[in-house]
């Protein structure tokens, strides 16, 4: 061990290596000095543990690996080529050419984000999406923070802190990360009242509930799984109905959020805001970045008097919305005020795409693999916590191997290929196949596409032809 101490090159020696040397043109010297140390005590570490000390070659590698990283921005674009159109791993919603657009005027310099151009005063950052949003819902007013939780948990901390809130025990869900709908209640300052069962709650739950400490009456929406069988839930207009009758506030969390009515694309109904706004919803909450299409967002529409109270809790400013974020989602909102979401906002272009043109775009994509792919029929899921269950028919595109471990193996091999092209392409692996769904890539991404697969097909161990065995996943 001693040895392996002594062995241990010099910091001078490393900066002087010419490998290291090359790195200053990139990284501070001061940075590439921090770095040196780093690695020689992570060594140091090792060795203590009774490994060996790596050779000079090794060390001065792995510090460049290291610079590597740091000096380049690890967040990129990919294809999202999974069958997943909402996919959280991979951002949720692509934006339209107009948010990108508006995103990039308000990230180069200053703008009026909370400056009235009009009386030179100071403004609400609110004004840019506030009107469009009551125009889209039919509600009194809204508000914008930075996403859903952070909404769900401005309501609850600014109407309902050191009070009851009431909402089905169906209801009390788990949304993505692990996050809880209890838990974001009980960080409030709320207390949740549970009633009803897992399958069944009923208006009398709620009623039999109320007492002086309720706060607020809550609906979740159950927007990332379904229950079936023997169920009954209550419908939104007798829960505001009994708020009415107590004078509580009824909160409705539609999670995804939606302003197009589903049904017409071949998919079971989503809840729509302007349909909880109509029926008399408190307040609706939802997010802008998934079935809206837009940014990361978290948006409130509904009555003034509530909303002014959610203006002025202290939690607003920490939960405030950021001026890209705004300028993206005012550009999108702004598609279906002029009627042309289903045209201009990707997620609504991949939803309504027919299945022709999936399965001609999908006969290209396996000529580009040189006859080592076939194009089977397949789902697609919307995803990102919207429409559990629903599917979309489209058109896969399906790279198969040999079976067993090895065969397993080779995909895997494919998958990570794919993964490292320049503009990384992400498919999804089933049982020993490969499958890559054109409807969660538009069609101007196309050319990136066919790029990729050519250079798979072309380069070493290229894919075994689809057999029999493999087909109809």
């Amino acid at each position: 061990m001693e040895a392996s101490f002594r062995s241990l090159p010099s910091v001078d020696r490393l900066i002087s290596d010419a490998r290291l040397k090359s790195l200053e043109d990139t990284l501070c010297p001061a940075l590439l000095v921090d770095l040196v140390r780093q690695r020689l005590e992570s060594v140091r570490r090792s060795i203590a543990l009774g490994n060996s000390c790596p050779s000079f070659d090794e060390i001065v590698e792995s510090i460049c690996a290291q610079a590597e990283a740091l000096s380049h921005p690890s967040l990129r674009p990919v294809i999202n080529a999974t069958g997943v159109i909402l996919h959280t791993n991979l951002g949720r919603a692509p934006l339209s050419e107009e948010a990108m657009a508006a995103m990039d005027r308000a990230a180069k310099g200053y703008t009026n984000l909370e400056f009235d151009l009009d009386s030179g005063r100071r403004s609400s950052r609110q004004v840019h999406v506030e009107q469009v949003l009551c125009q889209l819902s039919g509600a009194e007013s809204a508000l914008v923070v930075n996403n859903n939780a952070s909404g769900v948990l401005l309501a609850l901390s600014a109407l309902a802190r050191r009070g009851e809130v009431i909402a089905s025990r169906g209801q009390a869900v788990e949304i993505g990360g692990g996050f809880r709908i209890p838990e974001v209640m009980r960080q409030s300052g709320a207390k949740l009242v549970e009633v009803g069962t897992t399958n069944c709650t009923y208006i009398t739950d709620y009623e039999g509930a109320i007492s002086q400490r309720t706060a607020a009456l809550l609906r979740v929406h159950a927007s990332n799984f379904r229950v079936v069988g023997f169920t009954h839930s209550v419908a939104l207009p007798e829960l505001v109905a009994l708020g009415e009758r107590h004078d509580l506030p009824l909160l409705d969390d539609l999670g995804s959020g939606c302003f197009l009515d589903t049904t017409q694309f071949g998919l079971d109904p989503e809840p729509m805001v302007q349909d909880s706004v109509a029926r008399g919803a408190g307040l609706v909450l939802f997010s802008g970045d998934k079935l809206v299409g837009g940014p990361q967002a978290g948006i409130i529409v509904g009555k003034k008097g509530l909303m002014d109270k959610l203006r002025r809790h202290p939690l607003a400013r920490a939960v405030r919305i950021d001026k890209i974020g705004l300028a993206g989602l005012a550009a999108t909102l702004l598609h279906y005020l002029k009627g042309e979401a289903v045209k201009r906002v990707p997620v609504w272009r991949m939803i309504s795409a027919p299945v022709e043109e999936i399965e001609r775009r999908a006969e290209l994509w396996a000529q580009a693999l040189k006859g080592l792919a076939e194009v089977i029929d397949g789902e697609t899921m919307v995803g990102g916590g919207s429409l559990p269950g629903g599917t979309l028919p489209t058109k896969l595109v399906a790279l198969s191997t040999q079976g067993g471990s090895q065969g397993q193996s080779t995909v895997q091999t494919l998958a990570r290929r794919l993964r490292r092209q320049g503009t990384p392409v992400i498919g999804r692996i089933s049982g020993n196949v490969l499958l890559l769904d054109p409807r969660t890539v538009l069609p101007e991404e196309d050319g990136v596409v066919l790029e990729a697969l050519h250079s798979v097909a072309t380069g070493p161990e290229p894919p075994r032809r689809l057999t029999k065995a493999t087909r109809g996943v």
